[in-house]
This record gives C-alpha cells, structure tokens and sequence, in this order.
C-alpha cells in the first residue's frame, strides 16, 4: 500500500547544514547518488511489500542481469538499506528485505512516480521534438 504524500515541500522550505559548495561529504550528494544506480530504486520498490528472494527479484524486474543484482544488493546490504537473512536449510534459501531506512527512500520514490505522472509525457514530447 502506498503511504499518502503530504504537501509538497519547497526548496525554500528545506534547510540544511552549511557545507561548502560540492563537498564531498555533503548529504545532499550521498541522496543524488543513491537515485545515481539506476537498479537501486527498483529494488527497493520490489521490495515494498515484504523480503524476496534473488531469483523473484529478477524475475519481478526483468532486464537485470544476475551479476548487476547481486552488487546492487550487496552494496544496499553495506549501505543498511536491506538486509540479507540465511536461512539453515538445504538447499540454502536468501532472502532480502527493507530495513527502516530501506522502507524510507519508498517516500522519494512515490513522490518521483508522481512527479512522472505528471510531466512525463511532457518530457518525453519534448525529447523526440528535440531529435526530429
């Protein structure tokens, strides 16, 4: 189930912490970065509704190779974003699922899906305009 959007918030409305323009350790940059990985938002939206195991994970997206899966979710592991839980049994059995954190960056992704609803046939108009 998706949670309710509250109003929107405006740049002005946000302050953070002053940090120097483009510093390394800028929070805002570690945010930009986390969006950078384009498989990184997908798994956390596979994720919504409870752990998965790898195999579902690619099956549900599709397009993702094995290898690509697998760094993804080990560097979301290293990040706390999921965790992993190993399961003693035979054939061994992995699950993944969204820690609070995890269950977090959903917020961003439901306001980005809006946001796409919204302009994104506008976007993509304008692209293919600006091809032809």
């Amino acid at each position: 189930m998706r949670p309710a959007l509250v109003e929107p918030i405006t740049a002005e409305e946000v302050e953070f912490a002053p940090y120097g323009d483009y510093e390394s350790d800028c929070p805002a940059r570690m945010g930009v970065d986390l969006f950078g990985n384009s498989w990184l938002p997908v798994i956390v939206y596979m994720l919504r509704d409870g752990p998965m195991r790898p195999g579902e994970l690619r099956t549900a997206i599709g397009g993702i190779s094995q290898k690509m899966l697998t760094q993804t979710l080990r560097r979301m592991e290293q990040m706390t974003l999921i965790e992993r839980r190993r399961y003693a049994e035979a054939p061994p059995r992995v699950e993944y699922e969204l820690t609070t954190a995890g269950r977090d960056l959903l917020i961003p992704i439901y306001a980005l899906g809006d946001w796409v609803d919204q302009h994104g046939r506008a976007v993509n108009e304008a692209m293919a305009a600006a091809e032809d």
